[in-house]
């Protein structure tokens, strides 16, 4: 792990708020990952959540936070080395445009670029999981090309369809479910990123690549086939800095 200057912060009673400087930087990332995973061989928690420079650390029961502020300090200073990672890239199929495409045109217009120009710029970036939320499994992707940078809409939607692929500001992500959202929806996807169905419930993690390509209708009618009967197989390869 690095050495950056961390601050710990009480939150709540069961859990400690740990926050790196605050920056959208994969190194900042990498090391939040690595000192999760020195955590979890340590402690016994309930839960470590991370965030783009921030991880939170929840205890099963009330702590005293002076202690585990300790505890967390001396495992951050002994651990110096940085973990080899086990990440993933994942390939994701996105139908572009289209009628799920909802906001492609617009999109387009307003950035000053033809549709396939926004098609080719999305789908060549390798994009980093820097985060899961606000909904399960929603991923927050950077990496977004900057051409394609553009603020969320200025009337959010009240229903967006599960598996649309979005862009917010500097970052896009894929809505994993129905769900209300203000980001501009440039394609679908029909894989699912969250299932309680699966023992995987979302087989993505922080840290991961994400890595788009585009289908055609027929494509994305067969794909979803496949995801409905259970015989799709994520594409994925190993992911080595």
């Amino acid at each position: 792990m690095q050495n950056y200057n961390l601050t710990y912060k009480p939150f709540g009673n069961k859990a400690v708020l740990i926050e790196w400087p605050a920056e959208v930087n994969e190194n900042i990332l990498n090391d939040i990952v690595s000192y999760k995973r020195y955590i979890q061989k340590y402690f016994q928690t309930t839960e470590l959540v991370v965030a783009y420079h921030s991880l939170t650390v929840i205890f099963n029961e009330e702590i005293n936070f002076k202690i585990i502020e300790k505890n967390l300090k001396d495992i951050y200073k002994l651990n110096i080395e940085t973990i080899v990672l086990d990440r993933k890239i994942w390939k994701i199929p996105v139908l572009y445009g289209d009628t799920l495409g909802l906001d492609m045109q617009q999109f387009a217009m307003e950035k000053g670029l033809l549709e396939e120009a926004v098609i080719d710029l999305h789908q060549e970036a390798l994009y980093t999981v820097y985060a899961i939320g606000f909904l399960p499994g929603f991923l927050y992707l950077g990496g977004l090309n900057e051409k394609l940078h553009h603020p969320r809409r200025r009337e959010p939607r009240l229903e967006i369809p599960q598996g649309s692929v979005g862009i917010g500001g500097q970052q896009t992500g894929i809505y994993p479910q129905i769900s209300p959202g203000g980001w501009n929806i440039i394609g679908n996807t029909p894989v699912r990123l969250f299932d309680i169905a699966n023992p995987e419930v979302c087989p993505v993690s922080v840290g991961d690549k994400v890595r788009f390509y585009a289908v055609n209708r027929y494509e994305y009618e067969l794909i979803a086939i496949q995801v409905k009967t259970g015989v799709y197989q994520f594409e994925k390869e190993d992911y080595y800095d």
